[in-house]
């Protein structure tokens, strides 16, 4: 076909000429090899008609210009043999689709020429036609040798071709558009919806009124996914058309989540694969798959159903292409109402008015042009012999949503007729009459664009309709079959508009049912992740998704994790905000803390006050004097630690948390352990060291032990807040539904060292309070101190194991409770006795009292 472009474009003189090889001698001597091609053609087209049969009339019209066409008027398909063979057409079954195609072109073309719609289109000009019987495969590559034979015919006189209209199936489509495409000659086919005609660099001059098969996988890929079908059958018939829109579907559904169970090629019905085709349908059973999409020719498909009703498989959804889920061809198969429901891509209806009446008109026409034509004149009887008249007698019905591949014929030959009014400059008045070349029409049809019938026609770059499809569905009312529109899908933007109320779902035993589903595995609920099971991705287990992770949707195999201050349940659906910790100046609990605070502070300064004024009396001097002074100062800072307890925390309050308390309740501390002391050694060691504690009171040993205590724990506090500062933080970590506002470095090595320095110390001193627990009423204040030492250490004994099982409110309010126990512990045990003897007990304040109890306790120890 190469050097037969180049001879072609040589003669013409194109302007897109192949350069030769070398110097013009090559040129002018391929150019005389390529012009033997013709009397080639025309021996395969002699060798053809010896082949075939030589009766019948054809049938054409004669014209100013001839528009071929290619259409199934006989299937001749069963009838073709092993070896190269070619039967006529007539000897095949008559196909009145076929038929009304053909009456859609003349119907068209006697539009055109009589201008009967609009005007003349081509004023003065005629069109013709020269129809073609594509009833086999080899009848169409039969029809494209004599199409070439033609183009290599300069010599004749006879009406010039402008067009290929046709021909229906896209596996007879690639012949005449690669062939013609040499000559770039046009092709537009009505049916021949292959997405590989759409490539340019094969298939110049190739167009076509019928939407890509492209556009239909993804119409049937949106229907599957709209009612979640992820467990399918992929069925495709054995021809270009079936196995590219097979292989379209199969790498597109994987995108989708879609998965494919069972995939086969169905082959033409022969004796040799009726074995095949029953295998095939028994493993479809065996899937067990309730969604099986067929892409297939209604040809092939019309031999496979009858397999499926003979072993009574039933209450399947069938998803159908547009060449099959409207024909008659497939619907009259006896039986097939009971496969289950039928849902289907069909090219979108357009109403045709007068297309009726014409048919039913035309009877007379074709018997009088039946009778005026002889054989002879037909340069391939057989594919040209077709009697019209015959067919038309039989009254064929004129299906309802076959119009649309009627008008699809409608709108080719319009197209054609646009680019040739283009080529002749016509106008309102008329054309000027001149030779043209099929490229000149090639070039305008490229940029038609008009509008018959209120639809738009042009073509895109790639020769295709921008056009969408109908979403029909089978409806059987007893056992009469119908088809009914139930969505659309329009391809650019992808969008399905679909109402399944209108889809008759038929079941396994009733004729209305649920939708039925088809799912290797059921969906998971919301909060579960899908864990594979085998190969298929649509075969798996839910796993519910853990603590602070969730999943809102059925198509993950992973859960999410949530937003850090965000936490969930086990199997969450979503993630829900995490309650943030921490005492609220203003929460209820906070307000019963604050008033227990002020109390307590209240009852120290008054407890303060009252030693104050009564510091020389017997009972202030016995029980430590201004030391007393000083350790109700340290319970008074002790409690306002817990102030900083409240509210959010900031840099200062986490520094006066912990460090503030130790060293205030250190001070106190040292203060209870100077006094244990000192009442231990004048009534428990005075006789075995007599003047230890003289010689210790003289040289100040009490304020230096309470000084080095203090300084020790100072040093300490600062070394920790400087090397390893508290700093407000939010802990995540603790709770996984809630966000801890605390103080870092809590337990830290530096805080750690300050509590053991302060325990150590707590444990000093209740050594030495236990000691003197019986000691005389007036100075036994020790009983007292032991048991609110206990209650200290108890509190935060308290303190430290909740806290390390709980950081919420209730732990922060109990610290401020352990705080406020200590505080009053040695405010209760030590000081309160002795307010209650100053205040209502003045008789036991004086001398002669204190030196009577010392007195009863030395004779009691006597």
């Amino acid at each position: 076909l190469g050097d037969i472009t180049t001879c072609r474009h040589a003669n013409a003189a194109l302007p897109f000429e192949r350069k030769g090889e070398g110097s013009g001698q090559v040129v002018r001597s391929r150019c005389r090899h390529v012009c033997s091609m013709r009397e080639l053609l025309e021996g395969i087209l002699l060798l053809a008609c010896i082949w075939c049969c030589y009766h019948g009339a054809g049938l054409q019209l004669q014209g100013d210009f001839t528009i071929y066409g290619m259409f199934p008027i006989h299937n001749a398909d069963a009838t073709i043999q092993t070896t190269p063979h070619m039967a006529d057409c007539a000897q095949g079954a008559a196909n009145k689709y076929g038929y009304h195609l053909v009456q859609a072109l003349r119907y068209t073309v006697e539009e055109i020429n009589n201008g009967t719609q609009t005007g003349r289109l081509l004023p003065g000009i005629t069109l013709g036609y020269q129809v073609y019987d594509t009833c086999s495969l080899p009848a169409s590559v039969l029809a494209t040798v004599d199409l070439l034979a033609q183009q290599y015919d300069r010599a004749g006189v006879g009406p010039q071709a402008v067009a290929l209209i046709g021909p229906d199936s896209s596996s007879y489509a690639f012949t005449p558009a690669a062939a013609l495409g040499s000559y770039l000659l046009p092709e537009i086919s009505y049916e021949a919806s292959n997405e590989l005609l759409s490539n340019k660099n094969i298939y110049p001059a190739f167009f076509r009124t019928i939407p890509s098969d492209k556009n239909q996988v993804h119409a049937m890929i949106e229907i599957l996914v709209r009612f979640n079908w992820t467990w399918i059958v992929l069925l495709g018939s054995d021809n270009s058309y079936g196995l590219q829109g097979m292989q379209s579907l199969s790498t597109e559904l994987s995108d989708s989540n879609i998965c494919i169970a069972y995939q086969a090629v169905i082959p033409s019905l022969t004796d040799r694969t009726r074995q095949s085709l029953r295998d095939m349908v028994k493993k479809i059973i065996k899937t067990k798959v309730n969604t099986i999409v067929v892409f297939s020719s209604k040809r092939i498909v019309s031999g496979f159903f009858p397999f499926v009703i003979e072993y009574n498989v039933t209450g399947k959804v069938w998803i159908g292409t547009e060449d099959w889920s409207v024909a008659t061809l497939v619907s009259g198969i006896p039986g097939i109402s009971s496969i289950g429901t039928v849902i289907g891509v069909s090219i979108k209806y357009t109403p045709f008015s007068g297309f009726r009446d014409f048919e039913k008109q035309s009877v007379s026409k074709l018997k009088d042009i039946s009778m005026s034509h002889n054989s002879s004149e037909m340069r391939v009887p057989c594919v040209q012999n077709t009697d019209l008249y015959t067919m038309a007698t039989q009254n064929y019905s004129l299906e309802e949503y076959d119009i649309s591949s009627f008008f699809n014929v409608h709108k080719a030959v319009y197209a054609v007729a646009q680019a040739l009014r283009q080529v002749l400059n016509c106008d309102s008045a008329e054309c000027q009459k001149t030779q043209i070349q099929p490229w000149q029409i090639f070039q305008h049809l490229k940029h038609v664009r008009f509008s018959v019938r209120n639809t738009l026609v042009y073509f895109d770059e790639n020769g295709d309709p921008p056009t969408g499809y109908d979403i029909v569905t089978w409806i059987w009312q007893n056992k009469t079959w119908s088809l009914r529109v139930v969505g659309t899908f329009t391809p650019d933007p992808p969008d399905l508009q679909l109402d399944p109320s209108q889809i008759q779902w038929r079941g396994d035993t009733s004729d209305i049912a649920a939708v039925p589903v088809s799912q290797c595995s059921p969906e998971c609920p919301f909060g579960q992740s899908k864990l594979q099971v085998g190969q298929h991705k649509c075969c798996f287990k839910c796993m519910p998704c853990p603590v602070s992770t969730f999943l809102n949707n059925t198509g993950s195999t992973s859960c999410q994790p949530c937003k850090r201050n965000q936490w969930s349940p086990a199997q969450s659906e979503e993630c829900l905000n995490r309650e943030v910790l921490y005492l609220p100046w203003e929460a209820p609990l906070a307000f019963a803390l604050l008033v227990l605070v002020a109390l307590t502070l209240l009852l120290t300064l008054g407890t303060t006050l009252v030693f104050l004024l009564k510091l020389n009396t017997p009972v202030v001097k016995s029980a430590g004097g201004r030391t007393c002074l000083l350790m109700l100062l340290s319970l008074s800072a002790a409690c306002c630690s817990t102030l900083a307890h409240f509210g959010v925390p900031s840099q200062l309050s986490c520094l006066f948390q912990k460090s503030f308390f130790i060293l205030s309740f250190t001070v106190c501390l040292a203060c209870v352990t100077i006094r244990s002391f000192q009442v231990v050694c004048i009534f428990k060691w005075s006789s075995k060291l007599p003047r230890f504690y003289e010689t210790w009171a003289k040289n100040r040993g009490p304020e230096i032990f309470i000084l080095v205590i203090f300084t020790a724990e100072f040093l300490i506090s600062v070394l920790s807040v400087t090397l390893d500062p508290p700093l407000p933080s939010e802990n995540y970590d603790f709770y996984h539904d809630s966000i801890i506002l605390e103080c870092t470095n809590i337990m830290s090595p530096g805080a750690f060292v300050e509590i053991t320095f302060m325990s150590l110390l707590s444990l000093l001193c209740f050594c030495l309070s236990y000691i003197g627990k019986n000691l005389p009423a007036n100075y036994n204040e020790s009983k007292c101190i032991t048991f609110s030492l206990m209650v200290y250490i108890m509190s935060w004994i308290s303190v430290f194991t909740v806290y390390t099982v709980n950081r919420g409110i209730l732990a922060i309010a109990l610290e401020v409770t352990a705080v406020l126990s200590s505080v009053l512990g040695i405010l209760g045990g030590y000081f309160l006795p002795k307010v209650y003897i100053i205040l209502l007990k003045p008789q036991m304040n004086t001398i002669a009292h204190f030196q009577n109890c010392i007195q009863m306790y030395t004779m009691t120890k006597q």
